[in-house]
């Protein structure tokens, strides 16, 4: 039987093709344009077509990649990483990391990120989602929030081989109409290497988890994945939410068009953005209209740089470049939080047929890592303030770090990624890898446009370990990796090749494994915050609807928004917040 895409496709007649993916021209009117056809993008355009009334285009820089090996194979999503459909951004060099420079992914295709992410489906902590409307986002509690992650869900509920392999799983926590699959791997490691694991994380005090996407996620479980189990392929957003409905005549797909700013009007109140300024890929300008609003989902690092180029930021950056200022809102590409992301591989004379995707989720207390000081708080919001030139204020970091201290009292804070050399693309024999990170950092930095040309990169400053709070955790969690390894069975199953004990020795000291941590790290691509729903007078850039304070008529509805980091990974966030976000809209125009 043909599967719901293949039936999509073929139902989608070539002239209705055609007209669903389309070259700009000057006088193209529709309901609503979103810039950016990745997760949140192509969920948002889905619900809103819908309405068989409302037309919405979707501007996408980069191409389709239905048919892309390196998106499909659900064993090689590393293989995407460093092509043209990887935006492969580039930081600054890194103060307080060794000054290298660190490379940062995200996808330019239609889907997005989700084309070239690692498929994990984790949630995060019903905490941390609260704290949303703790610091006064009305409306974006776990609560609120939890319906919609089960409506993008489509979970398939896991075979007896499955089971057999170590999963399980709570019916409660999932959606099951949604139109993205989610499910487990069809290919898991059916040997004995999950006891192992799971007994070695229990004399370490961490228990199993039945399932991490009901707001709790400490512990140990194997990971769920977007993916297609019964044709062992990526569920990317596209695949998703744009192919099955691609025939609907109201959804537009912009391919290889690059939006350069949003043209406005004004009558003296709210700024009206009435369209997109876009470029395509033979360099022609047009404009697309937009009759009700723009809504970015470029991304949280491209869409604080749309809002500078249209003149929505800090006149401190937007003066520099000649831009005038719209709106001044110094927290636009502000607030900047990524993962920093080490790894320990390991060898063992033991082949390990399949693949695993262990995920163990660990509180400081179980790493060994003190809880923030109090006393700490004030001087790190300076420390961060004064890193970034004072465009969100010490007072009101202060008040932000207090929230996340509370927060890690008792949520997770380091997360362990364990594989087999199959599913991280190493040879597919003896090869374990542990990839781990610190789940909350804080520091933070920031994204920031540098030219007029939407084409030149933004300047990008994660700030990683400007707090050394944060250098201090991911040792913890080195550290603790290590005790795993050496816990009984897992310490004669393999031996450690890499950073090895010759570079980093059994015995290292503080400093040691500092440096190693400094100077061996990569970016997690779970950056987030640069748009952040906030109050504005502590440097938000959206308020509890997702409209740009000081605009009528623009939303940004991507991981931007997001003002902490979660205890999880960033996909099945990202698709909630576009789903609450569609029934705002749809909401308001039923008013």
């Amino acid at each position: 039987m043909l599967n719901r895409t293949t039936s999509a496709l073929l139902a989608c007649s070539f002239i209705a093709t055609l007209f669903c993916l389309s070259n700009a021209t000057p006088n193209d009117n529709f309901d609503f344009i979103i810039i950016g056809g990745g997760t949140a993008g192509l969920t948002l355009a889905n619900r809103l077509t819908e309405l068989p009334h409302i037309t919405v285009a979707v501007i996408e820089a980069g191409d389709k990649v239905l048919n892309n090996s390196n998106v499909t194979d659900t064993d090689k999503f590393t293989a995407a990483l460093g092509t043209p459909i990887d935006w492969q951004y580039e930081s600054t060099n890194q103060t307080y990391a060794a000054g290298q420079t660190i490379s940062c992914s995200a996808g330019k295709a239609l889907g997005g990120t989700s084309t070239i992410n690692g498929m994990t489906w984790v949630r995060g902590e019903k905490s941390q989602i609260d704290s949303w409307e703790t610091i006064g986002n009305e409306g974006w509690s776990w609560d609120e929030l939890f319906p919609y992650y089960k409506k993008s869900e489509n979970f398939i509920v896991p075979s007896p081989a499955q089971v057999a392999a170590g999963v399980s799983y709570d019916d409660a926590d999932h959606g099951e109409s949604g139109p993205l699959k989610v499910g487990y791997h069809p290919e898991l490691q059916n040997g004995s290497l999950h006891g192992l694991v799971e007994a070695a994380w229990k004399s370490l005090g961490i228990p199993s988890t039945i399932d991490a996407n009901g707001g709790d996620v400490r512990g140990f479980t194997v990971e769920q994945q977007t993916l297609d189990p019964d044709a062992n392929i990526r569920e990317d957003a596209a695949r998703a939410f744009y192919y099955p409905f691609q025939n609907r005549t109201n959804l537009h797909i912009y391919l290889n068009t690059t939006a350069i700013k949003v043209i406005w009007t004004s009558d003296g109140g709210d700024a009206v953005a009435d369209g997109v300024e876009v470029t395509s890929s033979n360099g022609t300008v047009s404009t697309i209209n937009a009759r009700r609003e723009v809504i970015l989902s470029a991304g949280s690092l491209r869409s604080p740089a749309i809002l500078e180029l249209s003149g929505v930021g800090n006149p401190s950056i937007l003066d520099k470049l000649g831009i005038s200022s719209k709106i001044v809102l110094p927290g636009v590409g502000e607030n900047l939080i990524d993962q920093p992301n080490n790894a320990i591989v390991y060898n063992s004379s033991t082949t390990f047929n399949g693949t695993t995707g262990y995920l163990t989720y660990a509180t400081a207390t179980d790493f060994h890592m003190n809880q923030p000081n109090d006393d700490d708080i004030p001087i790190w919001a300076e420390q961060v303030a004064a890193a970034n030139n004072h465009a969100v204020n010490a007072s009101s970091l202060k008040y932000l770090f207090k929230v996340q201290s509370e927060l890690l009292k008792s949520v997770a804070n380091a997360e362990v990624f364990l594989s087999t050399g199959k599913g991280i693309g190493l040879p597919p024999s003896g090869f374990l890898a542990t990839a781990f990170w610190l789940l909350m950092p804080f520091s933070r930095g920031s994204v920031h446009i540098s030219s007029l040309d939407p084409l030149v990169y933004p300047i990008i400053n994660p700030n990683y370990f400007l707090v050394d709070y944060d250098l201090k955790t991911q040792v913890a969690i080195t550290k603790w990796v290590r005790e795993f390894w050496m816990t009984a069975p897992m310490s004669i199953l393999a031996s450690e090749i890499s950073p090895g004990y010759t570079t980093l020795p059994a015995n290292a000291t503080e400093a040691q494994y500092t440096e190693w941590v400094k100077t061996s790290f990569s970016s997690n691509s779970h950056s987030l915050g640069t748009a952040a729903m906030m109050p504005r007078k502590l440097g938000g850039v959206v308020d509890n609807t997702l409209k740009v304070y000081g605009t009528a008529n623009l939303r940004v509805v991507d991981a931007s928004i997001i003002p902490f980091q979660i205890s999880g990974h960033l996909t099945a966030t990202i698709y909630a917040i576009a789903e609450k976000a569609a029934d705002l809209i749809k909401a308001e125009i039923k008013q």
